[in-house]
């Protein structure tokens, strides 16, 4: 699926938005984009469907950047998670937004981005009744540094290995959020 995000339709969050308010694309059931609202009302019981992406982090070692989500977070607060998410802005491209939000939630730089599940999506509810509902290309990425997480984003950080992670998560996939364990297990082997 190619999302063409270059020409939007107004906001349809009925409030003005600010110059520091971050906007999250807003997509039909095709997958094609319908407007934008505010990423801090977009989260509720009725999430619709939005564009985002999803990013794993590997290091020289080609160990996996894991990353416990902070407490504050609307979703899935305190479980582990892959390296960082987040939402593409209103005529900005997934690839492009995981360079900004790599600096922005892991205070590092990435190389060597590239796309590894372009077609995933995903609607999951925690625990509070609060949805997530996404069309999420999945990325990889390779660490430029040492990360300094956002505590804003991130509560605890670890490397690992990849075969470690994967039987983490199936030991417990409580511990992890749910699109962890969808997206490892449509990875594609090679």
């Amino acid at each position: 699926m190619t999302t063409d995000i270059s020409a939007l339709p107004q906001s349809l969050d009925p409030d003005p938005v600010g110059v520091h308010d971050e906007l999250v694309v807003l997509l039909d059931d095709a997958g094609e984009p319908v407007g934008t609202t505010r990423k801090a009302t977009v989260h509720t019981t009725t999430t619709p469907l939005h564009l985002a992406f999803s990013c794993h982090v590997v290091d020289e070692h080609d160990r996996v950047l894991v990353t416990r989500r902070a407490l504050t977070k609307k979703t899935w607060p305190g479980v582990w998670t892959n390296s960082f998410c987040g939402h593409p802005a209103p005529g900005e491209t997934p690839e492009q937004a995981v360079y900004r939000r790599a600096s922005q939630e892991l205070g590092i730089e990435v190389t060597d981005v590239r796309v590894v599940l372009p077609e995933f999506r995903y609607r999951a509810t925690d625990a509070s009744g609060i949805v997530e509902n996404e069309v999420c290309p999945v990325f990889t990425a390779r660490a430029v540094g040492v990360p300094d997480p956002s505590p804003d984003e991130v509560a605890e950080w670890a490397w690992t290995d990849h075969a470690a992670l994967a039987r983490a998560v199936e030991a417990t996939p409580f511990a992890f959020s749910p699109w962890l364990g969808w997206q490892l297990a449509a990875w594609p082997t090679a």
